[in-house]
């Protein structure tokens, strides 16, 4: 009785527990299939926020227009150059609004490489990417973008002789690039806190590479700012490193 009696707690428990689940390897061509999968997705969700994007797109040319020193007004030179310009205005519209999308495909296509724990860890740092990502718009918007605008239009180098005539498709262009820099690279810490959750960095080695970290947030502010002036790339380079130090802190917990 006492052997039947285990025999059946055992089996009891044996139904409790959760079965292993076997995950079919993938292909080449398995993978490259749900990597377009993925692409298109990511498409479609930039092309719906895009076509809603249009409804609000005059708000933010006039915010994207903000930084512009007074008593400069941009021109256009071609005859679709307006055109195109609002399109691209709409497009980084929609490309920021379809973000968690994007975050997520981005997420669920390395997912299948991974471990339960660390695919429950991408889903929890979705939101986390995108306040980050949202988070270097704002810095960028608000710090790099007035200060760089105004360095190189009000700089004594050249506006003694000339006056400043800025295309629009070039303004536009120099404020977009600037600011998706830098939002994605606010997503250093996220970045930092996943490679330690997964046992790739360690915070003992990531506080030995201090120096080089230094190093290379200078040499991306460098690449980031479009500007030669060392004002506007220590307002990159500083942060930069900041959000390494970040890192570091989240790399404890992890």
């Amino acid at each position: 009785m006492e052997l039947e009696g285990s025999a059946s707690m055992s089996k009891g428990q044996a139904q409790d527990q959760e079965p292993p689940v076997e995950e079919k390897e993938m292909t080449i061509l398995e993978h490259l299939e749900e990597l377009r999968s993925r692409l298109i997705v990511m498409v479609l969700a930039i092309a719906v926020a895009t076509v809603v994007s249009v409804l609000v797109v005059n708000r933010v040319f006039a915010i994207m227009m903000g930084p512009m020193p007074a008593g400069i007004k941009p021109v256009f030179t071609e005859p679709t150059e307006a055109f195109t310009t609002y399109l691209k205005v709409a497009l980084f519209t929609g490309i920021v609004l379809a973000m968690p999308v994007i975050i997520y495909e981005v997420g669920a296509f390395i997912a299948p490489g991974l471990t339960r724990k660390e695919k429950r860890t991408v889903l929890a740092l979705v939101p986390g990417v995108f306040f980050a990502f949202i988070c270097g718009l704002v810095f960028g918007y608000y710090v790099v973008v007035p200060f760089a605008v105004k360095y190189l239009l009000s700089a004594p180098f050249l506006t003694e002789f000339a006056d400043p005539m800025i295309k629009i498709s070039s303004y536009i262009e120099f404020i977009v690039g600037l600011l998706l820099a830098i939002g994605v690279s606010f997503e250093l810490p996220i970045v930092i806190f996943f490679l330690s959750r997964i046992h790739l960095v360690t915070t003992k080695r990531l506080t030995k590479y201090r120096k080089y970290a230094l190093l290379i947030a200078a040499v991306a502010a460098a690449i980031i700012t479009p500007t030669p002036d060392p004002g506007t790339q220590m307002l990159v380079a500083v942060p930069l490193y900041f959000l390494y130090e970040i890192g570091i802190l989240l790399s404890r917990i992890a």
